[in-house]
């Protein structure tokens, strides 16, 4: 397949835009990107007639399938409020690719999504990334991304309802601590050679955390939450991804400090818990005007997932520019999934995952033109 005549936002490292170029496609990959037309033909040939060819819009944190629109209790499957600890946890085991929701969000140029389990526990378990398009999990896995840790009113106020720890912000931290701690002196017994030490499934799901091969994706509102949040990572040497930062706006020039990545959203909700009281739309414009990396998420189903484009466009209205937005939804998210050499831009070698838009597409009454998933159009 090849799709030419296309102005295309590439989302390279260089940022290059090619003003009439072409895309060709095979296998599910990207095989060439140039100015004009390939010297090499194919059977399939599309006519963009101008219209924008962006990557695949990526949502950096959803709950996906783990709440099947339409169905209710029976539906919910991304908080396991059993135990404040649930590091065990893996969202693909609860994702429903069947959700009308993954269709919802094919039709509004969402390719790639990260699946997250609830917030109500301390530590809830493994993040999953995955393709839109597909019946079954595992073909749609790109991979366990993170480990999700929550901060603040969720599993204070789950808990507290149970009449169990934690029911104050300090309990959080600690119990956050003792997991990690437990799961560092495991891994060193495991790995010393000298005594395996009794499996515990707990410990074995950090271990990958603790050695850096996933993110820690902090549950995050209060300007508080955030700086323990960082303050558990720099203890524990976690790299990390902070979600909502909600208070983000009142400390951007600490946030840069850190070098933290930050997911915000949702952005079209209303203030609907006390962590929200300084909720504002211009969070995402004020964070990259200091210069700290920004994803854009709904956080479905909290927003639907469709409205990602929309979300992206409400931050453009409070001041975010059109260019920062759309990093927002692409190569951003892309990199705090380190999954950058896959998908998040149209660069030869990396997955065939496109959207064409004709007009603006973070306007409200633009549509995508075309989808493309793994090389098929959808």
């Amino acid at each position: 397949m090849i799709i030419f005549n296309a102005k295309i936002y590439t989302m390279n490292d260089n940022d290059e835009i090619i003003e009439n170029g072409y895309v060709q496609c095979e296998n599910g990959n990207i095989i060439g990107v140039g100015e004009g037309f390939p010297d090499n033909d194919d059977e399939r040939l599309i006519d963009a007639n101008g219209c924008s060819l962006y990557p695949g819009f990526i949502d950096a944190h959803t709950h996906l399938g783990l709440f099947t629109s339409g169905v209710g209790i029976e539906g919910e499957d991304f908080n396991e409020d059993s135990d404040p600890i649930t590091p065990q946890l893996s969202a693909i085991d609860g994702i429903n690719p069947m959700d009308s929701a993954f269709e919802d969000a094919r039709k509004a140029g969402i390719t790639t999504v990260a699946v997250s389990p609830g917030s109500s526990n301390a530590i809830c378990g493994s993040i999953a990334a995955v393709k839109t398009k597909g019946k079954r999990i595992d073909k749609m896995l790109l991979g366990n991304v993170g480990m999700k840790i929550s901060l603040g009113e969720n599993p204070k106020m789950t808990y507290l309802d149970k009449d169990s720890s934690p029911v104050t912000r300090m309990a959080i931290a600690a119990l956050i601590r003792e997991a990690l701690s437990k799961a560092q002196r495991y891994m060193v017994e495991k790995e010393s050679g000298d005594e395996t030490p009794e499996y515990d499934a707990k410990c074995e799901a950090l271990i990958p955390l603790l050695k850096g091969e996933v993110k820690a994706h902090f549950h995050c509102h209060r300007a508080d939450d955030i700086f323990t949040a960082i303050r558990i990572a720099k203890e524990f040497g976690l790299e990390y991804v902070l979600i909502h930062c909600t208070e983000g706006h009142l400390i951007a020039d600490e946030l840069k400090g850190e070098n933290a990545e930050v997911v915000i959203g949702p952005i079209i909700c209303d203030k609907s818990k006390p962590e929200l009281a300084n909720l504002t739309p211009s969070n995402a414009c004020i964070l990259n005007t200091a210069g700290v990396d920004i994803s854009i998420c709904t956080d479905h189903s909290e927003v639907p997932i469709q409205y990602l484009p929309i979300s992206a466009g409400i931050a453009i209205k409070n001041g975010l520019d059109f260019y920062e937005a759309l990093k927002a939804v692409t190569k951003n998210p892309a990199k705090q999934l380190s999954l950058f050499d896959k998908i998040g831009s149209i660069e030869v070698g990396k997955d065939a995952d496109l959207v064409m838009f004709k007009d603006d597409p973070f306007e409200v009454m633009s549509s995508p033109v075309m989808v493309v998933i793994n090389g098929d159009e959808i």
